[in-house]
């Protein structure tokens, strides 16, 4: 994950991940009302099987140190792995799960699951056997926040399935850190976007540093690029927030208008039947 495309591609599909759940999460609170509506960690069959290729996918491309394609025993590649290991196994027993049609008995043990995929990627983001120092050291520690908040929301979901509060923050952190790895890939790893008085630092083959390590050159450098780091953090939360607001209020006003579209077809109908029944009377008592 260590290049521009190792963070677009995955942090693209995070993003739309995310944003499809956010969705559909709204649509389905707003369709059941909350005494009906049940956490879901996934909504399509082909989501899972997207999921379940792509985890398996970057697998391969970590083992075979993409784009070298060659076998090669790196940590960090092997770390990277190893989070889409859980991501697969958490895929292919929700897949098993809906084909034998038992999700509704192994629903908890899916969250588990769900919780393990964040957990684990907290784990070794936190652990990690590279060491981010400097502006790249910032941009994963504010990852990690968002990685923890996921992890919290999946536990709460797990242990309260109603909890549409809880489901919906996961949707919401789970396409936060999609852009987020986007804006990480474009601030860390394209020099067109490092920031002023930064630069990167191209490691020579073999050598110990780090492909794409940005370094200030400067104290006052360094501050601003964490400073800007951290408003980027706020505006592309504040981004998401304002799409997920608008797609609130027009799902919510869909709604509405849609069941007082049927309330009046019921008192229509409830009319009709009154006006049938009078009539039949009048007809049958002369």
């Amino acid at each position: 994950m260590g290049t521009f495309i190792g963070h677009i591609v995955p942090g693209l599909a995070l993003a739309l991940l995310g944003l499809w759940h956010a969705i559909n999460t709204i649509k389905s609170y707003l369709t059941n009302g909350p005494g009906k509506f049940a956490v879901r960690f996934w909504f399509r069959d082909l989501e899972v099987i997207s999921i379940l290729s792509f985890s398996i996918l970057a697998m391969l491309m970590q083992v075979l140190d993409f784009p070298s394609f060659h076998f090669a025993f790196k940590l960090d590649n092997f770390e990277h792995a190893t989070m889409f290991i859980h991501v697969a196994l958490f895929a292919g027993f929700t897949l098993y799960t809906d084909l034998t049609d038992s999700f509704d008995i192994l629903s908890g043990f899916v969250g588990i699951l769900a919780s393990s995929v964040f957990g684990q990627e907290y784990f070794l983001l936190h652990f990690h056997s590279t060491d981010h120092v400097g502006l790249e050291g910032h941009y994963h520690w504010l990852l990690q926040l968002i990685v923890l908040v996921s992890l919290v929301a999946a536990v709460v979901a797990t242990a309260s399935p109603k909890n549409f509060t809880a489901a919906l923050v996961l949707s919401i952190s789970v396409a936060f850190q999609g852009c987020w790895f986007i804006n990480m890939g474009f601030k860390l790893w394209d020099p067109a976007f490092v920031p002023e008085g930064c630069v990167m630092n191209l490691a020579k083959a073999g050598g110990n540093g780090m492909l794409g390590a940005v370094t200030c050159g400067s104290d006052e450098a360094d501050f601003r690029a964490r400073s800007l780091a951290n408003l980027q953090f706020s505006w592309i939360l504040a981004a998401i927030l304002t799409f997920i607001a608008l797609v609130c209020l027009k799902l919510a006003r869909k709604s509405s208008i849609t069941d007082r579209l049927t309330e009046y077809k019921k008192l229509h109908s409830k009319g009709s039947d009154s006006t049938i029944t009078t009539e039949d009377l009048k007809q049958t008592n002369p």
